[in-house]
């Protein structure tokens, strides 16, 4: 008889492939780039069954501010084990008492909500193949010493520092952004995505000011695929739709832990992707 051996060991660059093979399994559309962006960004454990990965977790730390933990995944022959709830506490255990943040699935709903999480709004995954649109003449493609005001932009919005992630987002895509009095009152980035493009985050004072720096990218990638991750206060949904963007499901935004942060007149009105907020 063949013994089982579970490990759960620190997730290195060796189990990329297998974490990718998970993910497919699971019906994820990220691509070996887009699991090496998120292992670059975080810490994480990986179950391994006999070496083989059949588990992953991992954690985002932006500075003690806040944490999320993302790309939970469990082979369908390993569920009903507990190691769901095992790379659940690993990924708690690498946040160090930061308040956390994660968008749950249905089916991971009851799990979050007895380690301590709970609901603090929706998700909604929109995408399709853009309709051809015209780029708004207010924005811009962003300049490199524009980092530090889309940065600060963010961190208002977003309520934590994360300069490591506006970093690589500005070394594998683009930022756009609106321009008032001299400074950046508005911003959204893109970048290659799974099946094609993901336009997030966005951080805008209003939603027309959200419209346009999402129709700047999406005016030189006409009949590309498109991805947007907005909330449901956001008031996008619609608007996306009439655009080609469909709405093809989502998650529960979650939170353990952490106190609102001073209000901002500037607002998260699309995600970096559902793993990063």
């Amino acid at each position: 008889m063949q013994t089982t051996q579970i490990d759960v060991v620190p997730f290195g660059t060796q189990h990329l492939e297998g974490a990718l093979a998970l993910s497919r399994q699971a019906g994820w559309p990220h691509r070996l780039a887009d699991w090496e962006m998120a292992l670059a960004l975080s810490t994480g454990v990986v179950v391994l069954e006999n070496e083989k990965v059949v588990g992953t977790t991992l954690t985002t730390r932006y500075g003690s501010d806040c944490a999320t933990i993302n790309m939970v995944v469990v082979d369908e022959a390993m569920r009903g084990r507990g190691l769901g709830r095992r790379l659940m506490e690993a990924g708690l255990d690498a946040a160090r008492g930061s308040p956390c943040r994660l968008v749950a699935t249905q089916e991971g709903l009851p799990l979050y909500e007895r380690m301590g999480f709970r609901e603090v709004g929706s998700i909604l995954q929109h995408q399709g193949f853009c309709a051809a649109v015209d780029a708004p003449a207010d924005v811009e493609w962003a300049q490199q010493d524009d980092l530090p005001e889309i940065a600060a932009l963010d961190q208002g919005a977003f309520g934590a520092d994360r300069n490591g992630l506006i970093s690589y987002l500005q070394n594998i895509g683009r930022f756009a952004v609106i321009r008032r009095g001299g400074h950046v009152a508005g911003f959204s980035a893109s970048r290659s995505f799974g099946r094609g493009e993901v336009i997030g985050p966005v951080v805008a004072e209003n939603a027309e000011d959200a419209g346009k720096l999402i129709l700047f990218p999406m005016a030189g990638q006409r009949h590309a695929f498109l991805r947007v991750d907005t909330t449901s206060a956001s008031g996008l949904s619609s608007w996306l739709v009439e655009r080609g963007l469909v709405h093809v499901g989502g998650g529960t935004a979650m939170q353990r832990g952490g106190q609102p942060g001073k209000p901002s007149p500037a607002k998260t009105f699309a995600l970096a992707n559902q793993a990063f907020g």
